[in-house]
């Protein structure tokens, strides 16, 4: 199938912004003239590009037209490198987890106003829920998802609300803003969050959070059941060991519990 060309275009613009980030970066700060020779661009295009990138924050510009990257990019590779970090200090936990309960482990961090899994480990079964790393997931239907909903402000969570259709993915699914947040003042005390059957019909997950040295919750980790293979004599065992495997977790990030959250 042959590309369009409008996707060509798209493509060739993500290349051209990838080379100007590049060089400005390799020359730590540069002119439009010596630019457009480094990039073999014509200074109008460049223009075009410069100013895009100025008005998102990741070019600016001096008194002397010379060009130079802000921090936002580093800003990006940081927060990349902590959840790089977080992801090999939390996978010897998502991994005794799924051998002790024998189910599916996932890890989330949240993104905006969802949830990405960044951690995966894979139940023995043959029967198993479908899943993936970057999977992005809803936040109120799910249990990784309403951790986070948890610590949100009041503030924070009225906007999550009016940007948010609270659309059914199950008859389970929570319905009304009412509902959700009477749930989530019961997930603040006890400090773990349940979907039953909330984003999947007969998929049961039961999630607690990871907290990093400030307190601030920056991942949730959940273990998933197929309804039939959960066993509910053994709930409050389960929780246990979820929480205590999050709780290590939180340690090594460097988390105190007399740390005011």
């Amino acid at each position: 199938m042959k590309e369009s060309s409008e996707e060509k275009n798209r493509m060739s613009g993500v290349v051209r912004t990838i080379n100007i980030l590049e060089v400005i970066a390799k020359k730590g700060s540069i002119n439009l003239e010596n630019l457009s020779k480094e990039t073999d661009l014509p200074k109008a295009t460049l223009l075009r590009f410069l100013s895009t990138l100025s008005s998102l924050g990741y070019v600016c510009r001096d008194d002397a037209d010379h060009y130079s990257l802000t921090l936002k990019l580093f800003s990006m590779g940081s927060r990349a490198l902590a959840h790089n970090d977080l992801i090999s200090k939390a996978r010897p936990f998502a991994k005794a987890l799924c051998q002790s309960l024998g189910e599916t482990v996932h890890m989330g961090i949240l993104e905006g106003w969802q949830a990405v899994y960044v951690l995966k480990e894979e139940s023995s079964y043959t029967l198993r829920m479908y899943s993936r790393i970057g999977k992005v997931i809803p936040l109120y239907c799910t249990a990784i998802g309403k951790i986070f909903l948890s610590q949100m402000s009041e503030d924070e969570l009225d906007k999550y609300l009016k940007a948010t259709s609270l659309k059914p993915y199950t008859s389970r699914t929570i319905k009304t803003p009412e509902a959700l947040k009477e749930q989530l003042e019961l997930i603040r005390r006890r400090g773990w969050s349940i979907d039953d059957q909330e984003h999947e019909d007969n998929i049961m997950c039961i999630a607690a959070p990871v907290y990093d040295y400030t307190g601030h919750v920056v991942a949730a980790m959940s273990v998933s059941w197929p309804l039939f293979r959960f066993n509910q004599a053994e709930f409050e065992k389960i929780v246990s060991e979820i929480k205590s495997a999050t709780d290590q977790l939180s340690a090594i990030m460097g988390y105190e519990k007399e740390t005011e959250r």
